[in-house]
């Protein structure tokens, strides 16, 4: 499918986001994307991957990821799903498990989840097998009588944070299968409340400690497209 010459978007509302057509001669190499040389790339990308294709990106993305991994329990409806994998992506975590229901609002990622691995699992029990089969630990977050602090946790190099819903938290079958469940200060007497908001923050906390190995070389990536 040809794409339609990239335009100038109308007025301060509409501010113009990205490159036009590539002066020929164009880049040679198979990083780059035909159509995006041809007609101008306006994805909301770092300039460094203008004009590469989404296949290119996420293979140069995969190189620098951080061992992180984000999973969302999607057992009752999927409120925030979108800003959980935003800001995964922001972090450039190794992948996204969403557990239970495979559709979610994807328009809530932006289109982030293009250039993450997304893995599906239809049930706890899929998951809790994928991540015992690699030895990764499972770590739940939410607000539970078995809860403890975030802040003050150790935290394994590779590991994954399971997140529950907004409001209900994790089933608890869900948090059965977590070695340990940490909650957050920001969540109070909450479960899961606004998680968008704090998620940034507990990521950003999890890639300081000085226990956790992981690639702090961030700024890969904007809000894409």
């Amino acid at each position: 499918m040809t794409l339609p010459p990239a335009e100038i978007g109308p007025g301060e509302f509409y501010p113009v986001v990205g490159v036009g057509p590539h002066p020929k001669p164009w880049p040679t190499g198979e990083q780059y994307d035909p159509e995006l040389l041809e007609n101008g790339d306006r994805r909301n990308v770092l300039d460094h991957y203008r004009y590469w294709s989404v296949a290119a990106i996420v293979a140069d993305l995969d190189k620098k990821r951080n061992p992180l991994r984000i999973a969302i329990e999607n057992w009752q409806h999927d409120l925030n799903i979108g800003s959980i994998v935003r800001t995964a992506n922001a972090f450039n975590v190794a992948s996204v498990h969403i557990v239970g229901k495979r559709d979610w609002n994807r328009r809530g990622a932006m289109v982030t989840d293009k250039y993450l691995h997304v893995i599906h699992h239809p049930d706890v029990a899929d998951f809790k097998a994928w991540f015992d089969e690699r030895g990764i630990e499972i770590i739940g977050i939410d607000n539970v009588a078995s809860s403890t602090s975030l802040e003050s946790a150790k935290l394994p190099k590779e590991c994954v944070l399971l997140f529950g819903q907004e409001g209900a938290g994790m089933s608890d079958e869900a948090v059965k299968a977590c070695s340990r469940v940490l909650a957050n200060a920001a969540l109070n007497e909450v479960r899961l409340r606004l998680i968008h908001r704090w998620l940034s923050p507990p990521l950003q906390e999890l890639l300081q400690m000085p226990n956790l190995e992981v690639n702090r070389d961030q700024g890969l990536l904007e809000n894409l497209d």
